[in-house]
């Protein structure tokens, strides 16, 4: 699953194979994995709180950004990297 983003020790992922809707990202942050929604709101697996609110910062920052990348993926198309939380 290609990394579009990477910050503070959090790894960003989308998958670029036809997944299904709805729009989502996922996040891994040591052995936390969750699944996010375009608003970064966690709709499944469990992160730590500072981690997740970071989360959902840059996915607010980066939505318009997300949701160009989630019409490539579902295309099957390769997916680009969002700049970092810095």
């Amino acid at each position: 699953m290609p990394t579009i983003s990477m910050f503070y020790g959090i790894l960003i992922q989308m998958f670029n194979n036809n997944e299904h809707n709805p729009p989502h990202f996922h996040a891994i942050f040591a052995e936390f994995k969750a699944v996010f929604n375009m608003d970064g709101d966690i709709m499944t697996g469990s992160f730590p709180k500072k981690q997740s609110k970071l989360v959902s910062a840059w996915a607010e920052i980066h939505k318009d950004e997300l949701l160009a990348n989630w019409e490539l993926a579902i295309n099957g198309e390769a997916v680009y990297k969002i700049e970092p939380l810095r």
